[in-house]
């Protein structure tokens, strides 16, 4: 590991800091965007998670298309294009009209937006995890590549800790009127920051073997790998609905049954951030010294038996049950993003990994990831039960369980 090598590891691990920031701000600030974007109505909530789900739908595109692009001239171009799109999208964001300025049509605007940051995100992922698992030693590819969960969750937490300065110190006329522009300027300067940083590394190891970068990498992935992608599919079913369900819908679950103070909300999702930061590096050398296997499945059965009982703490009223349930899911979070990364990374060949990274992994976050908070708040409230969340999260941890017992192997898998 030369030092040049190693600053290029910090810039991309950390870089994801950055565009998971820019992400998750918009469902972080959700309440205070329906009311900017779609007006006053009841339904201005519903619409603002449904623009969040179809940005979603763009993950697969991104991915494919910067996957492509990254098996076969190299992992670098894609990094760059990806961070390129990103700031693009957030400094439009910030200079949108709002519903009162250009009525239906600023909601409109922010959902084009959005479609451009999932197809950014799409391809960042897989960038970041391949460089990241191309670059480390083989004995600490779990603990490195987990650095990338842990980097982006600090994006989350500078999201949601903006989020919660701004409702917490403005007045509701003032984050309405211009407070709400400030974090998503903030981002694209972030973002242009780091594309700048992402121009001076160097290519991968990996990238130069004589089959990496030859043919079509999305061909040979479904001709010779689609073990990788199913077991990548169900890696990341339940790492985005653990996720997304479990940490970044918290706030407006808490505003659906009764918790009326949206700063206190963000104040326990900025929690919910630090657990996953502290957790995640230390389950990703767990999975080095243990394998991943053992790790994924022990965290399908958290996933499983847990998030109902915890949504239902939520839902109770009491603080403290609130704060100590969603510290919980978000360790069980936290877990399975970090042992994921690795585990679906090292699946594939370096041939055509960012592709089969995109077939398996982006297709069942684009499933799994935006469409889930919508779905679950409109099956909340149709059926008027709080442990809905819960349910949709051991659901899937119990199908992916009984998938990864079948794919993945016995014997232990550390490169």
């Amino acid at each position: 590991m030369t030092p040049r090598r190693k600053l290029a590891m910090l810039a991309v691990g950390g870089s994801t800091v950055v565009e998971w920031y820019d992400f998750t701000l918009c469902l972080y600030f959700a309440p205070t965007l329906s009311r900017v974007f779609f007006g006053p109505g009841k339904d201005a909530l519903g619409n603002t998670l449904a623009g969040f789900a179809i940005a979603y739908l763009m993950r697969p595109f991104g991915a494919v298309l910067l996957g492509v692009l990254g098996d076969r001239k190299g992992r670098k171009p894609a990094l760059l294009l990806s961070m390129a799109a990103m700031t693009l999208a957030m400094l439009c964001i910030a200079l949108l009209p709002t519903y009162r300025q250009a009525g239906a049509w600023a909601g409109w605007g922010l959902i084009v937006m959005r479609c451009l940051m999932g197809f950014s995100v799409g391809g960042e992922y897989t960038s970041v995890v391949t460089y990241l698992y191309e670059t480390a030693p083989a004995h600490r590819r779990g603990l490195i590549t987990s650095l990338a969960a842990a980097a982006s969750e600090i994006g989350g937490l500078l999201a949601v800790g903006l989020c919660a300065v701004l409702t917490s110190t403005l007045d509701a006329a003032s984050l309405d009127g211009w407070g709400w522009r400030v974090p998503f300027l903030f981002g694209a300067v972030l973002a242009g920051a780091i594309w700048l940083a992402r121009g001076m590394i160097a290519e991968t190891p990996a990238f130069h073997q004589p089959a990496a970068g030859q043919g079509s990498p999305l061909a040979y992935a479904l001709r010779h790998e689609r073990r990788g992608i199913a077991t990548g599919f169900a890696i990341s079913a339940l790492g985005s609905i653990s996720y997304y369900v479990g940490i970044t819908y918290v706030p407006s679950y808490m505003a659906s049954v009764g918790w009326h103070n949206e700063g206190v909300a963000l104040e326990y999702s900025t929690l919910a951030a630090l657990v996953v930061i502290a957790v995640t590096p230390l389950v990703g050398w767990l999975s080095d010294l243990a394998g991943r296997r053992w790790v994924l499945l022990c965290l399908c059965a958290g996933c499983a038996l847990l998030p109902m009982a915890l949504f239902r703490l939520i839902a109770g009223g009491s603080a403290t049950a609130a704060l100590g349930a969603i510290a919980t899911l978000a360790a069980l979070a936290g877990g399975v993003s970090a042992v994921g990364t690795v585990a679906t990374a090292e699946q594939f060949s370096a041939r055509a990994r960012l592709s089969g990274l995109a077939l398996g992994a982006t297709s069942a976050t684009a499933l799994f990831g935006g469409l889930t908070p919508y779905l679950a708040h409109h099956l909340q409230q149709a059926t008027g039960l709080t442990e809905v969340p819960g349910i949709m999260i051991a659901a899937v941890a119990l199908g992916s369980g009984l998938a990864l017992m079948v794919l993945l192997p016995k014997r232990k898998v550390t490169g």
